[in-house]
């Protein structure tokens, strides 16, 4: 059996913001059947994650290819490969049988086809809605889990700030509880903005964003703070903008300053699914999702998050079950 899959491919290097013109749909056929011998898995793709870190992996040279085996090239014309939740619809894998449910690196399109079936995951149990595996139960729940616990180490009764508070990661964040909240395109001056909600300073800064905020958190920091960098999204769309926190801040200060990446975590992911399932099940945490409806409404929704549209984890459901 052959079907027509419909894919989201850009048809050039994106060197600054994103645009919708940017992208194109395409179709190919692709037969449901596997190579015997192969392990390989085809899955029907049910929701796909939209991120903004895939926009690195769309410019002609990007620093973070040169460290990060996790941030390959997209090339143009090809399927961009993303986090995904879809139904096994042919297998030659014996983890994987027809009409599983399965989770893992998926991509931007109809069907994809998971050589060796080595990204996937099976999702056993039907307790929560499929699309939270490729939302609070997918990268961004375990990046606001690890960063906030395992490199920002809180501690009772000190400060937090938490940039970009909407986005998928932090939004995450912000359900432990928050005193206030602004919206930084309405300030002038982001330092006294800081200053006035923080006037006893802050002891931690999650930095989703870089730039003027980081500048601004750094300045309004006490003694031995600590930064956590998740992303500089203010500086994907534009070289000319780069984080300049006063450095004598930070050496008299000594506040430590600490970029990390999911991948030197993915060993906590159990117990992060075990703490964040009964967080859900009791209700002390909602899961907060920006679905756009239909594959061909991939590039308007990668486009909406550098422009500030989404609210909560922007997932796109391909199809319906």
């Amino acid at each position: 059996m052959e079907v027509s899959n419909h894919y989201v491919t850009i048809k050039h290097d994106i060197n600054g913001s994103p645009a919708e013109s940017d992208f194109e749909l395409r179709t190919t056929t692709l037969a449901l059947a596997v190579l015997g011998g192969s392990k390989d898995v085809i899955v029907k793709n049910l929701y796909v994650s939209i991120d903004p870190y895939q926009l690195n992996r769309m410019k002609s040279d990007s620093s973070s290819r040169i460290v990060s085996n996790s941030s390959t090239r997209i090339v143009p014309g090809q399927a961009i490969n993303a986090h995904g939740v879809g139904r096994v619809v042919a297998s030659d894998n014996p983890e994987f049988e027809i009409d599983d449910f399965v989770v893992g690196l998926l991509g931007w399109e109809e069907y994809s086809v998971v050589k060796g079936g080595d990204t996937l995951s099976k999702i056993s149990s039907t307790e929560f809605p499929l699309s939270l595996y490729a939302g609070i139960f997918g990268t961004s729940g375990l990046t606001a889990y690890v960063g906030f616990f395992n490199v920002c180490k809180p501690k009772k009764g000190e400060k937090v700030f938490v940039s970009a508070a909407s986005g998928s990661v932090d939004m995450l964040k912000d359900q432990l509880g928050f005193d206030n909240a602004f919206n930084y395109k309405e300030e002038i001056d982001l330092k006294s903005t800081l200053k006035r909600y923080f006037p006893d300073g802050i002891d931690i800064y999650f930095d989703n964003v870089g730039g003027e905020m980081l500048e601004a958190a750094v300045a309004n920091m006490n003694a031995f703070g600590r930064v956590a960098l998740c992303g500089v999204i203010s500086e994907y769309t534009d070289k000319g903008r780069k984080a300049a926190p006063d450095m004598l801040d930070v050496v008299y200060k000594r506040i430590s300053i600490n970029g990390f990446l999911l991948v030197d975590y993915l060993h906590m992911f159990g117990e992060f699914m075990s703490i964040t399932s009964e967080h859900l099940r009791h209700k002390r945490m909602h899961a907060l999702e920006d679905v756009s409806q239909g594959i061909e409404s991939v590039p308007s929704a990668f486009v909406g998050l550098f422009r500030g549209l989404n609210v909560g984890k922007k997932l796109v459901e391909v199809t319906k079950i």
